[in-house]
Order: C-alpha cells, then structure tokens, then sequence
C-alpha cells in the first residue's frame, strides 16, 4: 500500500513493468510516444538522484512551468522521491504570475522550456531564492535566457543515473506539493498538500470510479489544477495509463478519445457544455465521465446521456484545500440530476452553521470537510489559513488536541436522504470556466495600465463559461479611457480565463456601502437591471 505519493509508480512497476503508464500521442510526433510503468519509475528515479546532486534539501520547492508532458510529470514526482516539494505552476500563467508564485513559496529550482524562460526571463529578479534552472531538451543555448546557472534536461537524467543518491526521510503527513489557486486579496494562494492528503485523495477517487489497470485516462485539464492533477495520481494509483493531451480544438478531444481508447474524462462545466453539443461516435470507449469545477448544467447532462448512453456519468464537488469532497453515483442521476452527492470515501462532509452547529435537513449551512484529504493549510500565510483551517468540536471527550477541519465557504443544502446540493458561495470568488478568479487580481492588473480610476470585477451568468468577467471601470484623471485599450492591457498581463468578457466604462464614481467600500451587490444588481445576462 503506498505511503507516498510516488509509490504509486513504483508498486505499478513491480507489479506490471510492462505495462502503459504515460501515453503522450501528440507531444513528440516522431518520438517515442509512450512510457511503462517500469521507464517511468526509472525516469522518476533518475531524477530525484539529480535533483539529489544539485543540492536539494529535504522540503525545498521545485516549481514546473510545462506543458502536459513527460518531462512535467517526471519531474513533478520526481521532486517527491527526493523529499522535496513540487509546484505545478498553470502554463497559462504571465510572467509576472509566475514570478509571485516563484518567489512566494522560495522556490529553488525550475524546470521549464527554453521558449517559456526566455518570457521569463526578466522577471526572475523578483525571485532570490532560485538558483538552478532546468531546460527541457537536450541542450543548452549558447545565448542563455537567464545568468542562473542552467542544466538541459537529458543531462539532468543522465546524472541521475550515474550517481544514484538516497532521497530525504520524511513521513506521510509531510509536505509533497503546493498548488496555487486564486485567493480573495487579488494574489494566489499557495495550498500545501501531504503525501497522505495525496495518497488518500487518489485511492478514495479510483476506489468509487472502480478504475483498473485496463482504464486509460485523458488528461485535459491542467496538472497545475487540483482536478487535473489529480487524473494522474487517480491512475497511477491504479495502474492505469495516463494519457497527456494539450489540445487546440475541441474536436480533438472527441477524435483522441477514439483513437486513443480513452475510458475516463474528466472536464470542467465550460468544457462539458462545449462538448455536449458537438457529435460522438456511438461507438465511444468511454466507461465513464466526471465533473468537477462547478455545477454543470442540466441541459449539458442530458445532452451528455444521449451522445454517450454506456457511458456513467459522475458529477462531483471539490475544492483546492481538500482536493475532493462529495460524488454523485451515476444511478442517482436520473433522480437527482441537480445534486453534489454525498461524501467520498474516507471524507466526512458536514453543513454547519456560523455556531458550528449542525444545520437540519433542507436547511442551507457552509459546507465543511473532515478527514484524511484536509490540506496543511496554506503557504506562509496565517492569516488565512486561520480563516479556513478551523477546529471542531471534539469527537471524543478525552481528546484535547483540536481537529481542524476545511471550511470551504460554499453554501449548501442536504436533503433527507443525506444528498447535497450546491446553494452559493460565500465570498467575491468568480467561478469561470472551472477556475477560480480573484476580483481583486483582475482589478489590480486595470490599476496598473494608468487607465482607469476605480475598478470593480464581478461574475456575470454566461451560458458557456458558467460565469463571465465583467469588468466595472472609471476613467483616470485626465485619460480618455477607450474598451479596447483597456482590453489590451489586461491581455498583456492576464491568461485568457481571467480577461474580462464585458468591460463597462461608468461616467460617475463607483457606488460605496456604508463601509466606504465598492458596494459589489449594487453594482451586480444594477448590471443585471440594465444589461441581464449580456453587459
């Protein structure tokens, strides 16, 4: 049983060496285009010792700026064997993204592509922690991007193999990864996660979507994002294959899962309501399909039954600080179409009120996350881990060191059978296209074009997106402030899902509550008074 999470890969290898463990059929067209569990285990193996050798102390952060590939996932587990801590950083990142990421969790070695560190490149300065980068490919430039000290990826594996060195010691309940998400005061959030909260996140997942050897899992989604990380560690838990995919259009998710047997996919509500209208084959491999990210509509599941009938359905409810907390059987489905479901496998779900009482049936209360999968908190902010990371009442009298359990400051409902259901959220938050946006960050980019005045984002219903980002501006003393430009400077800074869909240029001062601060209600309920779901 795997204690952590690279074992994962390594039990697969000693069980089934030959078999398929990361396919990547679109990657390297005239390269070798698939990795058994016994080539993966070596390559993660290799790794780690070089890692080893430059250096690595036991906790230390190695961020990986990649797109889905060999070289991401190798070095992701890799950095685990060695004891120290991965950093999944989302690709669609800017720079200066990167750069707070990089800097705020003291990263000290990244591993990126030579075309992504040359944009890079100039804002590194911010990060003084960094001393050793790693360029995939097999050499090096003779005009390097950066004065750090760089190492092309071949040679990284290849020492590793002539100087096999032992990993760190650490236990279970020490840390593995740190996902980033966005966070209410406008920057990311570092979330430190376990090698238990890993290994337990992924066993309870294959355990209720019976996954097998014999499953093959397309992974779509990011491996910076939770949900999309958590497709590999679901496989290799299981000694399925891994099936690594940076697709152009979405007609090429349809056309891989064909050609490549895919039994497993799993997307955000934006991308479901996109394929649920485009044709599938009848013949689908698809064993089975699961939401996450969002609620998806109930005319995009209904579309789904129709195009996919032997496929089961899993709609589920998760969040970054406990990676997954509810699942919806599939025969359930059909009566409860609008439900999260009930709690995962080794997970307990409560709904609370502010008291920390527990609500009655039908009675909406925040919903709170106990057990195994519960985060570590988050990175070098107290603050807010305190805000979220909250005790519970003792679950036996003679117990005197609090649980502390996730409040993920969702509103829910549970019904009489013990369902779930989805109310609201608590906070600013704007779910869109199965990320979560900070208003705050997106503000913070319009502040700093010079344009604009005061700035207020909100999320506005979009039949695609789940939500869109709109983006409530005054003109800066003295600039006539034009939508294109503003635009522009946004898209400079921002990845795609966070540029604003609608930007409404106001000729008078934002509203204010009592408080003195942008009155964001007002503002939501005069958008939707005077624009509706299209600002």
């Amino acid at each position: 049983m795997a204690t952590f999470v690279h074992d994962f890969i390594f039990e697969a290898a000693q069980r089934a060496p030959g078999t398929p463990a990361l396919s990547y059929p679109a990657a390297y067209p005239a390269q070798e285009t698939l990795l058994s569990y016994a080539a993966l285990a070596r390559r993660v193996r290799d790794c780690a010792s070089a890692l080893l050798s430059l250096d690595l102390r036991r906790a230390e952060r190695v961020a990986v700026y990649l797109e889905k590939c060999p070289e991401n996932v190798t070095a992701m587990f890799g950095t685990a064997a060695a004891g120290g801590v991965f950093v999944p950083v989302n690709p669609l990142l800017k720079a200066q993204q990167v750069a707070y990421i990089l800097a705020d969790c003291n990263v000290s070695i990244l591993v990126t592509s030579r075309e992504r560190l040359a944009q890079l490149a100039p804002a590194l300065a911010a990060c003084p922690d960094l001393r050793t980068i790693v360029v995939t490919g097999n050499q090096l430039d003779e005009h390097p991007a950066s004065a750090l000290p760089m190492m092309a990826w071949q040679s990284l594996l290849a020492a590793g193999a002539d100087i096999p060195m032992a990993p760190h010691a650490v236990v279970d309940t020490d840390m593995a990864a740190i996902l980033y998400t966005s966070g209410s005061t406008g920057r990311p959030k570092g979330v430190v996660l376990s090698h238990r909260n890993m290994v337990a996140g992924a066993l309870s997942v294959a355990s209720y979507l019976r996954n097998t050897p014999q499953d093959r899992i397309l992974c779509v989604l990011p491996l910076s994002f939770d949900y999309g990380l958590s497709q590999l560690t679901t496989a290799f838990a299981s000694g399925a294959c891994a099936v690594l995919m940076n697709y152009l259009l979405l007609r090429d998710i349809i056309e891989t899962v064909e050609q490549e047997a895919i039994t497993g996919l799993a997307a955000v509500p934006p991308l479901w309501i996109q394929l649920s209208q485009l044709s599938w084959p009848l013949s689908s491999p698809l064993r089975y399909i699961t939401n996450s990210g969002g609620v998806m509509q109930r005319s995009s599941v209904e579309r789904l039954r129709l195009s996919l009938p032997r496929t089961q359905i899993f709609l589920m409810y998760g969040l970054t600080e406990a990676f997954r907390s509810t699942y919806l059987a599939p025969e359930q489905l059909e009566r409860r179409p609008d439900s999260i479901g009930k709690a995962i496998p080794n997970a307990e779900v409560l709904v609370l009120r502010p008291d920390g009482s527990e609500c009655e049936a039908d009675e909406p209360g925040e919903l709170v996350h106990r057990g195994a999968l519960v985060a570590l908190g988050y990175w070098n902010d107290a603050v807010r881990t305190a805000e979220r990371f909250k005790p519970l009442p003792p679950q036996a009298t003679g117990l005197v060191v609090p649980e502390l359990a996730v409040w993920s400051g969702d509103t829910v409902r549970r019904d009489a059978d013990g369902y779930l259901y989805f109310v609201g959220r608590s906070d600013d938050m704007i779910k869109t296209s199965g990320y979560r946006v900070s208003p705050a960050e997106v503000e913070e980019v319009a502040y700093a074009s010079g344009l604009v005045g005061e700035a207020a984002a909100l999320g506005v219903p979009h039949p695609v997106l789940g939500s869109a980002i709109a983006l409530l501006v005054t003109a800066a003393p003295g600039v006539e402030l034009s939508r294109d430009a503003l635009l522009a400077a946004c898209r400079l800074r921002l990845p795609a899902y966070m540029v604003p869909v609608y930007i409404v240029i106001r000729g008078d001062c934002l509203p204010r509550n009592p408080n003195g601060k942008i009155d964001r209600p007002l503002l939501a309920a005069e958008l939707a008074a005077a624009y509706g779901d299209h600002p």
